[in-house]
């Protein structure tokens, strides 16, 4: 047959392939093919031509977080979990403490030892007591005036939008943190003057929520993400954990002016207290405070026992001596919001007053000066200023009648306000300054301030 030659494993593939190209010659398909194609073409003879109307694209289903909603992670396949093409991507955290080390550098970098030692020797430094009682107005409006923005002083220290800041109570050194919504802590130090002043370090996961250098021991920086809070110690060149719960964390203040314990906020309304010296990472105490949102804690300047909590319609004041997991109720709430609030802080001397930023309606936004703790003084003040960013009010840590916040107002500022409700100063410059700087820091006792945009960017006056 002309296939000897060939194995039986061939020969037997051939007569398969052969009796295939009968089988289907019997089912005549190459006839049924043309004839079907005739009748298709002159179906379209008689039938008028339009155009097809274009497939409407379903709108994608928004994406939820199954952390944030507490739902079991989903079990599926590594390539799936992959980032797009094209994405950055900001690989997890590891637990536990973390090398200080700048993620663009080497860890025997030389510009990490100046930044440390930098760091360090300005924290030896002992900085001296502000004068933060009643202000003599011109003389502090004076002071405000003499502050100015240089392009020098602008630089992206981040590289997202910035969501917290901490400036360095030095008084030879200007030091300033930032942390951006990816979890990245940059530092700046201003006075350097060089590239190599700022640089960026990785130490969580999620957007850093607040910051603080420890007030006892600024050689510290504390920093709160959604799911930790860790220390900063240049003197270990560490990033320490302190604390890690699967609930989301919004804010943190010191209980204590040495810094041992904690009081942190969480997204769901709920306080935790937390200890730095006990081992472990989990609180000592998580308390219901019954609010729906708790954006930012604050604790009373004096009366250490006192704290604020902010987030849903009022702001609330709460002794965490009496806290207990359920069924927590105020000392006192500050009413006459009527949307969520955005911030809260008692001012910085007395804590006899609180500045509150509300987003009351769609145009504009309310910032109140409330006092408490005096009977016999139960008035409201309310200021609407030019359109105040929706973000956080701050006092002037140097005044106890002063308060500072970011206005949407062209040209874009910063401004100044007296408890009364005049405005006292408005920070800007048309050349240096074009966006809006929602999160700000002043220095305790220098005039210096330092405004973030929601592109990584810190403009220091």
């Amino acid at each position: 047959d002309g296939y000897s030659h060939l194995s039986a494993y061939e020969r037997k593939r051939l007569k398969n392939i052969s009796e295939n190209a009968k089988f289907f010659a019997a089912l005549k398909l190459h006839e049924v093919s043309a004839r079907l194609n005739q009748l298709t073409t002159r179906r379209q003879s008689h039938v008028t031509k339009r155009a097809k109307p274009k497939k409407v694209e379903e709108e994608p289903a928004p994406r939820r977080s199954r952390r944030l909603l507490r739902v079991e992670p989903l079990d599926v396949p590594l390539l799936e979990t992959l980032p797009p093409a094209g994405a950055e991507e900001y690989p997890q955290v590891p637990v536990g403490p973390l090398p200080m080390v700048p993620e663009d550098q080497a860890e025997n970098s030389k510009w990490t030892e100046t930044l440390l030692s930098t760091w360090m020797r300005i924290s030896e430094l002992k900085a001296e007591d502000a004068d933060r009682g009643t202000p003599d107005i011109k003389r502090y409006q004076e002071s405000l005036r003499s502050m100015v923005l240089r392009e020098e002083n602008i630089r992206k220290v981040v590289k997202a939008r910035v969501c917290s800041m901490a400036i360095h109570p030095s008084q030879s050194t200007i030091l300033v943190a930032a942390g951006d919504k990816w979890g990245h802590v940059g530092l700046w130090n201003v006075s350097c003057g060089t590239e190599d002043g700022a640089h960026i370090f990785i130490p969580h996961s999620f957007q850093v929520n607040c910051m603080h250098f420890s007030p006892c021991n600024p050689a510290q920086l504390l920093s709160l993400s959604n799911d930790t809070l860790r220390c900063g110690d240049v003197t270990k060149a560490v990033f320490d954990e302190i604390c890690r719960s699967e609930d989301s964390f919004s804010c943190f203040d010191f209980l204590e002016e040495n810094a041992c314990t904690a009081l942190v906020s969480q997204w769901d309304g709920a306080v935790a207290v937390v200890d730095r010296r006990t081992p472990g990472p989990c609180p000592e105490l998580s308390a219901d405070t019954g609010l729906t949102r708790a954006r930012t804690v604050h604790v009373h300047p004096l009366n250490k026992h006192y704290f604020l909590a902010a987030g849903s319609v009022d702001v609330c004041v709460f002794d965490v001596r009496y806290l207990k997991a359920k069924g927590n109720k105020p000392l006192s709430s500050l009413t006459g919001h009527t949307r969520s609030v955005a911030s809260a802080y008692f001012s910085p001397v007395t804590g006899s007053r609180v500045v509150t930023v509300c987003a009351d309606d769609m145009l504009s936004k309310n910032i109140q000066v409330l006092l408490i703790f005096k009977k016999q003084s139960n008035k409201i003040k309310t200021h609407k200023s030019s359109q105040p960013k929706p973000g956080w009010a701050i006092w002037d840590p140097k005044q106890e009648h002063c308060f500072l916040v970011g206005s949407m107002a062209q040209p874009r500022q910063i401004q100044v306000f007296q408890d009364t409700g005049d405005l006292l100063h408005s920070f800007c410059n048309v050349d240096c300054l074009s966006s809006v700087c929602s999160i700000n820091v002043v220095h305790p006792s220098q005039n210096i301030l330092v405004g973030g945009n929601s592109s990584g960017r810190l403009h220091v006056f």
